[in-house]
């Protein structure tokens, strides 16, 4: 019963805010935009607590006192993960895929934001996006928020972690915060079914600049994932198969992109060498 009427609770409160939202973005400046997303998602994470039952703690705010731009690299298992991050913060920039832009009016809901919007199937015009993007949040010492896996995972499991967050980190120059968290344990990924109990999301100790790409990435998914699965709740399982925990899983979605990419990339070089 928590879980039909939170599911409602969520789809009539975003609808009515996606309504403000297509108004807020024809309104010169971003300050009532940015204003109703914060009250936008701090209602849904009271809704998450009071009608799902689902109780969010997040711990290590002192990693995110930093003055000037930091990136927060976050463990991504579930819908909520976005509700609870951004109602941490007072403004928050993100880097999303461009498959958000296919819905009527929210490409210019994302300008609006100053969302990171880059090519799902990443490549050369994903490192071009974040260059082009990293000098104006550099300058205004904005926060950044990115999921490196690139795609929901189920709980327990992990994705490959994507080398677009070392762009970012390299391009800024600035600490990347990565985010542990159990929350897939309450709601898995875009699950319909909500499980009550505690779930945690950790803002952990920055990663400073200066690794190269294969040092940061190793660390960057060590630090997630080690500590995403020492977070789980083995006494209230939730939606987590413990047969599941540390896999590495590849959906059929990331699969698809994974492959088009690397038959691009055969393509370019094979076109190179009969020019």
């Amino acid at each position: 019963m928590r879980s039909f009427v939170f599911n409602i609770f969520f789809g009539i409160t975003t609808f009515l805010y996606a309504i403000v939202a297509v108004i807020f973005s024809l309104v010169p400046g971003r300050a009532l935009m940015m204003g109703s997303l914060r009250r936008y998602t701090k209602l849904m994470v009271w809704g998450m607590r009071s009608i799902a039952g689902i109780k969010v703690n997040v711990a290590g705010h002192e990693h995110v006192s930093h003055d000037g731009p930091i990136i927060i690299a976050s463990k991504h298992q579930s819908y909520g993960d976005g509700f609870v991050l951004f109602s941490q913060f007072d403004d928050l920039s993100f880097v999303t895929g461009d498959h958000l832009e296919k819905f009527l009016f929210l490409k210019r809901i994302l300008a609006k934001m100053n969302a990171v919007v880059i090519d799902s199937c990443g490549g050369e015009k994903v490192r071009e996006k974040f260059a082009q993007t990293s000098q104006i949040v550099r300058e205004q010492g904005r926060r950044i928020l990115i999921f490196p896996e690139g795609h929901l995972s189920e709980i327990g499991t992990h994705h490959r972690y994507r080398k677009g967050v070392w762009h970012l980190y390299k391009d800024f120059g600035c600490p990347v915060v990565p985010v542990a968290s159990n929350l897939g344990q309450r709601w898995n990924q875009n699950d319909w079914k909500k499980h009550q109990g505690t779930a945690t999301m950790e803002f952990m100790e920055p990663i400073m600049p200066g690794l190269e790409k294969d040092a940061f990435m190793e660390i960057l998914q060590e630090r997630i994932e080690t500590r995403s699965i020492e977070l789980l709740d083995m006494d209230n399982l939730g939606a987590l198969n413990p047969d599941n925990i540390g896999k590495f899983k590849e959906n059929h979605v990331a699969l698809e992109k994974r492959l088009k990419r690397e038959a691009e990339a055969k393509a370019a070089i094979k076109s190179g060498e009969t020019s």
